[in-house]
């Protein structure tokens, strides 16, 4: 492993290191208008949320390394501070990047990439029609980060009101990511896409303390069969199962196949279990001795 002070290093190899490192990142497609009414599209994938109540999100748009330039958006919401915030699906994500060459100012990105218009209901610049979810913001507060090249300048959005697509709603009220299909940045000029076998599910903790990783036997932490992740899934248990319900394990079907097979065999069983989200049995498997 390499150790590197970012202030030894060039800003445009530590901005390689950083986005190729911090990431994926999700994408904040933003538009906003400066004083005489022109509208600007752009992405940014410093982006994130930061509040529930109130509602925050927060991008930033950084001083351009090659000349500590000044991006559009942050001079219009300086003179506007009012965005539209949309989220950038799968089968947008080629115009969105179009949207992001450096156009003259005053040139609107919604004509140069292809997207439609909507008028907004509480802020000025409107959002982009294509995008399945949109936030309207206020800007609440812009926090530089410095005055060179690559410094960043915090925008903070309070939404005041959003817009979303029934269509990536599900049965329960909630968002299908495969639906939505989201896409995220990575360095250079790698996306990646948040849906079909990219996404996966890991089980919150318990609202009970799980028992813990240190609290795993020995001879399981020292598995050569069992991943981290196995036994992070392991250590989230409430509690480990009693003697009675480890001992009936003992005529299941699955035990008496690999019974005197090995302890090699016990673990991939019990991994199996694991992935299979049966917690319960991978402990029986992993309690039981031959």
């Amino acid at each position: 492993m390499i150790t590197i002070d970012p202030k030894s290093i060039p800003v445009p190899k530590l901005q390689g290191y950083l986005q190729g490192t911090v990431s994926p990142r999700p994408i904040a497609f933003v538009s906003s208008t400066d004083g005489q009414g022109n509208i600007n599209l752009s992405p940014f994938s410093f982006f994130n949320m930061f509040s529930m109540n109130p509602p925050i999100l927060v991008f930033s748009p950084s001083r351009r390394v090659r000349d500590n330039s000044t991006k559009h958006t942050l001079q219009n919401v300086l003179e506007v501070p009012e965005v539209v915030i949309n989220i950038i699906s799968y089968d947008m994500v080629e115009q969105a990047s179009l949207s992001s060459c450096d156009f003259p100012k005053g040139t609107n990105e919604f004509e140069k990439a292809g997207f439609t218009e909507v008028p907004s209901l509480r802020v000025k610049p409107p959002r982009v029609g294509e995008s399945k979810v949109a936030f309207e913001c206020k800007v609440n507060q812009v926090i530089p980060l410095g005055s060179e090249g690559g410094a960043g300048n915090l925008v903070i959005c309070e939404v005041l009101l959003f817009h979303v697509s029934e269509e990536i709603i599900d049965a329960d009220g909630r968002v299908n990511p495969h639906r939505l299909d989201a896409v995220a940045r990575m360095g250079s000029d790698y996306y990646c896409r948040a849906s079909g076998n990219s996404v996966f599910v890991v089980p919150k903790p318990n609202e009970k303390i799980g028992i813990g990783f240190d609290n795993i036997p020995l001879h399981v932490r020292n598995s050569k069969v069992l991943t981290g992740n196995d036994l992070g899934r392991l250590g989230n248990a409430e509690k480990l199962p009693d003697e009675e319900s480890v001992s009936l394990f003992k005529s299941s079907a699955a035990w008496i196949a690999i019974e005197n097979k090995g302890e090699e065999a016990r673990h991939l069983l019990a991994q199996q279990f694991l992935q299979q989200g049966n917690i319960e049995d991978a402990w029986k498997v992993l309690l039981l001795k031959s």
